[in-house]
């Protein structure tokens, strides 16, 4: 194998722990610098550029992404250069790149590789200093330890994606030289990989030796493997790539605060009525413990962290208002931030003096039940994703995904593994996941809908396996 120049500089990885993606900025050399697959908020950009003393020239977009808005139009608006696949159809400003097509940085080359699979469109970037290869932007083709999955453009093209993937690999990445750097776009966390590794960036070598899709001994040994190990995603993913295509709306810097609202127009617009929906969805922000000890009726719990993003995307709908919940020293312009990315827009206000202004107004508080994960006994509704509740769960617990919740309630029906849900009339139902963060969203939903005496497990299943010596079920 022909041997890669190391980069000048080493891209500076901008990691998004809770969606479980990377971008990246490079150092041109020459005071500017090049984004890779940035997200929204140009905020993190802009700073880490003005500390090395760079200007953002370009930001390359790999493909139409479907689970984060693309922050290419932010850096647009401070004269950042868009380039982006001329198979995309972007209807903004932008530079289309086809396979082979170069661009001259100024001392360095990027050149587009067409890499259809995980979309059809979808371009690597190879960073050329003179004629050798520095670093391959892999966007979701290559993944460490795995790749992106290919049925997120439409059920009847997956298997076809696929197909695409494979030869994309072979044909255009596995020719590079084993000691390039390769930076993902998509990684350990995210729901477009099939599923990734928790290291963030590798070498093709690496990847050679080690990734078990690119074992596969022949192409269709490829697709059965890929295809095998899907999972569900967010609904919104359904949605991002034709807000990425057409263009996101440029919203500007992140606010550091909700407008205040009080307990009384939080009640008006948020607070359920006599089977009324409530004109906006209610949002608990607070951990878990917080709200176990006291919510307003209806709320949704979806603590304030990493994965934020992911579960309010996946239980509300981005078209309709939000009202948060707080307590003093959440981030606001976190949660702003979260919710942004994903799309979500229409944020209300948060409940001005948290529950304590509630319960002052004397309006009604709920509680939910807590339960050490060690001292569960009974009907156990296990809400992790699939591939965790196979990997090892509480004997005779009952699965639904937390994602399924919404369109699926437990003694109605079957879960999506097809195991039927708990019986409704054995109480107290206890909610498990990993923590204790979904379970908790879990009860609120159930709640919601009327479901009495609910509690949630603080814990999972491995802290129950511990405090009984007895090992986990696990099934194929």
């Amino acid at each position: 194998m022909a041997t890669g120049a190391a980069p000048r500089a080493e891209p500076l990885a901008l990691v998004n722990e809770g969606l479980g993606n990377s971008s990246y900025l490079v150092d041109l050399g020459d005071g500017r610098a090049l984004a890779v697959d940035p997200e929204r908020d140009p905020g993190p950009y802009l700073a880490a550029a003005e500390q090395r003393g760079l200007t953002i020239a370009y930001a390359a977009e790999t493909h139409l992404h479907a689970d984060f808005v693309s922050g290419s139009r932010e850096l647009a608006a401070y004269g950042t250069g868009v380039i982006a696949s001329a198979e995309g159809g972007s209807g903004f400003g932008h530079r289309a790149l086809r396979d082979g097509d170069e661009l001259d940085l100024g001392g360095l080359r990027l050149r587009a590789l067409a890499t259809p699979g995980h979309t059809p469109e979808h371009l690597s970037y190879l960073l050329l200093d003179g004629d050798r290869p520095a670093a391959l932007f892999s966007g979701g083709s290559l993944l460490v330890g795995a790749v992106a999955r290919t049925d997120l453009i439409a059920p009847e093209r997956t298997e076809e994606l696929a197909r695409a993937l494979w030869r994309s690999l072979h044909e255009r990445i596995l020719t590079l030289p084993d000691d390039l750097p390769v930076y993902p776009t998509h990684g350990a966390g995210s729901f477009c990989a099939a599923p990734a590794s928790a290291e963030r960036t590798t070498t093709i070598g690496a990847q050679r030796a080690a990734n078990p899709l690119l074992a596969a001994a022949s192409e269709d040994e490829f697709v059965r493997m890929l295809l095998d190990g899907l999972g569900t995603y967010p609904p919104y993913f359904l949605r991002l790539r034709e807000v990425n295509r057409s263009g996101p709306a440029v919203l500007g810097p992140v606010p550091a605060a909700l407008p205040a609202l009080t307990p009384e127009e939080v009640r008006r617009v948020a607070a359920p009525g006599a089977g009324v929906e409530p004109a906006a969805a209610l949002i608990d922000a607070r951990p878990a413990a917080s709200f176990a000890a006291g919510h307003i009726p209806g709320a949704i719990s979806i603590p304030l962290r990493p994965a934020f993003a992911t579960w309010l995307g996946w239980l509300t709908d981005a078209g309709r208002p939000a009202v948060f919940v707080l307590e003093q020293g959440q981030d606001r312009a976190d949660l702003i931030r979260q919710a942004r990315n994903i799309g979500y827009e229409s944020l209300t206000g948060e409940l001005a003096g948290g529950m304590a202004a509630w319960q002052a107004a004397g309006l009604p508080v709920r509680q939910i039940s807590v339960v050490k994960a060690s001292e569960v006994t009974g009907p156990v509704l296990d809400v992790r994703q699939a591939a965790e509740y196979s990997g090892g769960h509480v004997p005779d617990a009952q699965h639904i995904e937390l994602g399924a919740l919404t369109s699926a309630e437990p003694g109605v029906g079957a879960a999506p593994d097809g195991r039927p849900g708990p019986d409704p009339g054995a109480r107290p139902v206890t909610l498990m996941c990993g923590h204790g963060e979904r379970a908790m969203t879990a009860a609120s939903l159930l709640a919601r809908r009327g479901h009495p005496d609910l509690a949630v497990a603080v814990g999972g299943p491995q802290d129950w396996a511990a405090a009984h010596d007895q090992p986990l079920e696990t099934d194929p």
